[in-house]
């Protein structure tokens, strides 16, 4: 196992992450323009991963995308716009976020704070603590949070994120495929452009 720190978020700085992706969103979505950070709180000049999530809150639901990585060299406030922006592109769950889909979303940031290679994920996997990324087939992640709020066994995340990559589940046992955990913290909104809180 091998590990790197990350930076840790105040809850501004989380509340601030937030508000960046969904400008990021909106600005791509409404004007097909990429948001520029701006003057970033000084957490956001480090240069570690993020995720951004967004979900539908219509009928009961549903993912409308999800971008991002565990690991990047550039600086954490580029990181969420990037991938505020892909997250809203057709590229990630096959359809690109519409205007009139956006007092409907909700926006959330998982900010990676440890990488942890894994020669044993079944043993080493923290479920509510780490996330899972597989590096073989399409790629694949899931954040934290999600095997919680899904009442997932170890084993379960595991499979999923699999899945996700567009593998087999089990497919975390093969020895050509990597598989990296990573611990974030996760903040979102409770609403559509609502308040934050940190999960």
């Amino acid at each position: 196992m091998s590990q790197r720190q990350g930076v840790d978020l105040s809850y501004e700085d989380g509340v601030r992450a937030v508000e960046l992706a969904r400008e990021s969103v909106e600005s791509y979505v409404q004007h097909g323009q990429r948001e520029q950070p701006g003057s970033m709180r000084e957490a956001f000049y480090e240069r570690t991963g993020a995720f951004v999530r967004l979900e539908s809150t219509r009928g009961r639901g549903s993912l409308r995308g999800c971008a991002g990585g565990y690991r990047s060299g550039d600086q954490l406030g580029h990181v969420i716009v990037d991938a505020a922006i892909e997250a809203a592109s057709e590229d990630s769950c096959g359809s690109e976020v519409s205007p009139s889909e956006l007092p409907n979303l909700t926006v959330s940031v998982c900010t990676v704070k440890n990488v942890v290679l894994t020669d044993d994920p079944l043993a080493d996997l923290e479920l509510g603590t780490h996330g899972v990324a597989v590096d073989a087939g399409e790629g694949g992640w899931l954040y934290p949070t999600v095997p919680v709020e899904n009442g997932w066994s170890a084993r379960e995340y595991l499979d999923r994120t699999c899945r996700k990559a567009r593998l087999a589940p089990g497919a975390w046992q093969d020895d050509d495929v990597v598989v990296t955990l990573f611990e974030g913290q996760v903040f979102r909104e409770r609403e559509a452009d609502g308040s934050v809180e940190e999960l």
